[in-house]
């Protein structure tokens, strides 16, 4: 947009000024500082720009990870790349202060049906069922790898769990707008979190 710029901060977050840009919260000099560094606006949003000048969102800054090593992973790119396989239904990469990514990944409910007649699977079972079945997990398994091809190794999924059930709003693990909850998620499942790093 002309008379506006955009930058990417040494984090990651897009950074913006220009004409369309508020110059500060009224009567809060507190807020404005904490969303300003030397004139740009904080976002909370990452990005990058390609070659061409191309902005890309990849996530928010707040949702970030850091793992035990450092490591400051952003699991929109993960999370994303998942969703886009037609058995899963909902994926939360995890990982904070822990020593590798992991992923809680919730299969989608009418293809898991399709999935069952194309696998010989018994027809009555649930996804708890078939949580633990070696046709079920590799396909999650294969999933996973592509997924993994679009982050750095040291930003890739090592270990995932296949929850029993599917987030929805009526649980509380989706907002109205089907965002994930991300804290509920981490509260409710967090016995499956921690089975990711247990070893074994």
């Amino acid at each position: 947009m002309p008379g506006n710029s955009l930058r990417i901060a040494d984090d990651g977050e897009l950074l913006v000024r220009g004409g369309v840009v508020f110059s500060g919260y009224w009567r809060n000099e507190q807020a404005t500082t904490e969303a300003f560094t030397d004139g740009w606006f904080k976002t909370g949003d990452l990005g990058a720009v390609d070659e061409d000048g191309f902005l890309t969102i990849t996530g928010r800054k707040k949702e970030i990870i850091v793992t035990a090593g450092g490591k400051n992973v952003a699991p929109a790119v993960l999370e994303d790349q998942l969703r886009a396989h037609p058995l899963i239904s909902q994926a939360v990469v995890v990982g904070d202060a822990k020593p590798f990514i992991g992923a809680l990944i919730t299969i989608d409910p009418e293809a898991f049906e399709g999935w069952k007649q194309r696998n010989s699977k018994t027809a009555g079972a649930s996804v708890g069922d078939l949580a633990t079945d070696p046709d079920l997990i590799a396909e999650i398994d294969a999933a996973v790898k592509q997924a993994n091809l679009a982050v750095s190794h040291a930003e890739s999924i090592r270990k995932f769990r296949i929850l029993p059930v599917d987030f929805t709003e009526d649980t509380g693990e989706l907002t109205p707008t089907m965002k994930v909850k991300r804290k509920v998620v981490a509260e409710k499942f967090a016995s499956d979190i921690e089975a990711i790093y247990n070893k074994e």
